[in-house]
């Protein structure tokens, strides 16, 4: 129960000294999406022929009529109240629009995830056991490869080579293709809500559209997870008391797994955490190549169409994700190492 409650009271401290952070993020956007060109009022207007008077009249009823400052307070308040506005483009609360579209995104970033970890893990572990070889050469070109392509290039080379000339690959149309129903909507991942069913063709539906977007955002993330696995393995693997378990004839399996990888994982830990709040953040032109119905995509219709609040609690809701993946990654490096205690 004392280990209990000294997490949690280090995990409130944490979110309270977030919160300032928090509030600057909101209020850096407002005025970022305020001070860039584009007016909502006359993207909205009804018909490219709306009068001057038919315009303002929308501005006044956008609360954009108002100073900034009054704007903002205004807008303040609403967040405290958990109101982050109504969608100009589909006409919903934003609250709901993020609601309905997070499970997408996340879906598609922990797959993606998944897959890049169960890559990186691997090639660091290699190229670090054999620094300077064929291997961590091979590694490394690699890991350029995967940064230097964009994400939409590789997603169109994969759509090209799996869709269109093997035709292994299912339509890049979104979630499900048009002969798929979708299952009963009980937590928004469709691999999940398909389980629950017992839809087992669904779920082979579902993870066929997965798979290409997935690997497409693996391939960007694939070259900071190998090379800080294979730094880290690099690092552990030269210590004292690794050379000290080796000498006295343990075998090298136990000294790699247990002393070397798992001190090793605190900085891939923290690399996990912002890979994976990057992904989130970083999908939009995955899910645009892909259909992909997600917030990614959500927030970049929004923005085109100079529309305010979707984008702005779109930007909130990724660094509130943010703040809490970090909490959680501090709270794994007890766990990973419990010379690091809890406060």
């Amino acid at each position: 129960m004392g280990a209990l409650r000294n997490i949690g009271r280090r995990a409130a401290r944490r979110l309270l000294a977030s919160l300032p952070a928090l509030l600057g993020v909101v209020v850096f956007t407002f005025i970022l999406m305020r001070v860039l060109p584009g007016d909502p009022a006359t993207f909205f207007a009804s018909g490219p022929n709306a009068g001057q008077e038919e315009i303002e009249q929308l501005r006044k009823q956008l609360g954009l009529d108002r100073p900034i400052p009054v704007q903002l307070m205004r807008y303040l308040g609403d967040v405290a109240t958990g109101n982050l506005g109504r969608s100009m483009t589909t006409g919903q609360p934003v609250v709901s629009d993020l609601a309905h579209r997070l499970p997408a995104s996340l879906e598609l970033t922990f797959f993606a995830l998944v897959i890049a970890l169960s890559l990186a893990l691997p090639l660091g572990i290699a190229a670090a056991l054999r620094p300077n070889s064929v291997i961590d050469h091979g590694v490394r070109v690699l890991c350029t490869l995967g940064v230097c392509v964009p994400t939409f290039v590789s997603g169109l080379l994969l759509i090209y080579a799996f869709y269109y000339v093997l035709g292994l690959a299912p339509d890049p149309t979104g979630r499900l293709d048009v002969f798929s129903s979708p299952p009963p909507d009980i937590s928004g991942f469709l691999l999940i809500d398909f389980a629950l069913a017992g839809d087992f063709e669904g779920w082979r539906a579902a993870f066929s559209q997965l798979v290409l977007p997935a690997a497409t955002m693996a391939l960007f993330v694939l070259a900071p997870l190998a090379r800080m696995t294979r730094a880290s393995m690099l690092a552990a693997l030269g210590s004292d008391f690794v050379r000290t378990a080796r000498s006295i004839g343990m075998a090298d399996w136990r000294v790699i797994l247990v002393y070397g990888l798992r001190n090793a994982m605190l900085p891939v830990l923290t690399i996990i955490g912002v890979v994976f709040s990057t992904m989130l953040g970083a999908n939009v032109l995955v899910e645009k190549v892909f259909s992909w119905p997600g917030i990614g995509s959500y927030a970049l219709d929004a923005l085109l169409a100079s529309d305010y609040a979707p984008v702005q609690g779109f930007v909130l809701l990724i660094a509130a994700i943010f703040v809490l993946v970090n909490l959680t990654i501090d709270m794994l490096y007890g766990v990973v190492d419990p010379r690091m205690g809890i406060e």
